[in-house]
């Protein structure tokens, strides 16, 4: 038996919903590259394309809209997040207050399209209310007339977002709805084969998000850019992390070996939404990063990641860093809830093997008799 160091390259589902490829560069949801997704489908398009396999119709999204902005209300008011504002990690509290919404709904048996629906039009609420209940202020009640990526900003500021930041929102949505077999799709789509229910498959999920390695990267972006100041500070800061082998934040992919197709379009986002000095500082440093990287370390195909332009995305239209990696998880879920409810097609109990390395024979000595020599 061989083993792969974090299951690379080893295939463990076969799935319909969402592919990397990796080596093309290319990323495709239900058959449609994401550049035929982005700026044109509307989030909530995309979520029905990924729960249903088509892209809706008018009558099609007209329903889902009528049936998932009701749901939009926290079920407790959110009395759960009241008590954990105070130095709390908000994807702490939106795990918490995910996990209080699913003993509510009572969540059981085999997962349905409703269920998923409940979770998507619920996460924007969780954040917005965490984040005005840690600075203070009221929550904002969620708006009926108003879209998921507006009806987010909305809740955040009470104020109703101009239209730019809606569509930079809406786009960076559908960008990261999806991303195949990463670290917490895999994690739901686990959960979800001991036939557990879809909340805890999402609970999960989020759990695995919370990580550095995986979602909160561009929040880590922000703090780099900062750090590296301005463009003229781009070469020597570069060259003395680099020498001193600290990790450049949204460089380099396990799957693409080329750059990320939503970073492409994101770029363009980000200097059409940033102030001319912001993007010429991350610019400048994609730029020569990318040049270093691959001059260094030739075999290893390092370019610029989903990452890196997401931190310049978030930041144009207002949100606090450290909602970075919850707002990913308020993209992410429909992709979770569409694995979810495949895994359950013909569902098979996800149950790999490991490679034992330890030691064997040993002999068991009583307790009186052992010394920290016999037992080290």
């Amino acid at each position: 038996m061989t083993s792969a160091k974090g299951l690379e390259g080893i295939v463990v589902a076969q799935t319909h919903i969402s592919h990397v490829f990796g080596e093309e560069g290319r990323l495709v949801y239900r058959g449609y590259e994401i550049g035929e997704l982005a700026g044109k489908a509307s989030y909530e398009e995309v979520a029905f394309l990924l729960w249903n396999g088509h892209l809706p119709t008018r009558a099609e999204l007209d329903a889902l809209n009528a049936k998932m902005r009701p749901l939009r209300k926290l079920p407790d008011n959110g009395y759960a997040l009241k008590a954990l504002t105070q130095g709390v990690n908000p994807m702490d509290a939106l795990r918490t207050e995910v996990s209080l919404v699913a003993a509510l709904a009572q969540m059981k048996g085999t997962a349905t399209v409703e269920q998923a629906m409940l979770l998507t039009a619920l996460f924007p609420t969780v954040v917005a209310t965490f984040q005005r209940l840690r600075s203070g202020q009221e929550p904002i009640a969620p708006r009926d007339d108003l879209g998921h990526a507006a009806n987010y900003l909305y809740m955040l500021t009470g104020e109703v977002p101009p239209e730019n930041h809606v569509h930079s929102l809406d786009t960076y949505l559908v960008l990261l709805a999806d991303h195949s077999m990463n670290a917490s799709t895999f994690t739901a789509r686990v959960i979800a084969s001991t036939e557990s229910d879809i909340g805890s498959a999402v609970v999960g999920a989020i759990g695995a998000l919370k990580g550095p390695l995986h979602g909160g990267a561009p929040a880590l972006v922000m703090d780099m850019l900062e750090q590296i100041g301005s463009a003229e500070n781009v070469k020597p800061w570069i060259d003395n992390a680099l020498s001193n082998h600290k990790k450049l934040m949204g460089f380099g992919h396990r799957v693409y070996k080329t750059t990320d197709p939503r970073a492409e379009i994101l770029r363009e986002m980000a200097r059409q939404a940033s102030t001319p000095e912001f993007f010429a500082l991350a610019h400048d440093t994609e730029q020569y990063a990318i040049a270093e990287l691959n001059r260094r370390k030739p075999d290893q195909r390092l370019y610029t990641n989903v990452e890196f332009y997401s931190a310049a995305v978030l930041n144009s239209v207002g949100l606090p860093r450290d909602l970075y990696p919850t707002t990913f998880a308020v993209s992410r879920v429909a992709g979770w809830t569409a694995h979810v409810l495949e895994q359950m097609v013909g569902n098979r109990l996800i149950r790999p093997q490991s490679e034992y390395v330890g030691p064997q024979g040993l002999k068991f000595t009583p307790i009186d008799q052992r010394s920290l020599a016999s037992v080290s």
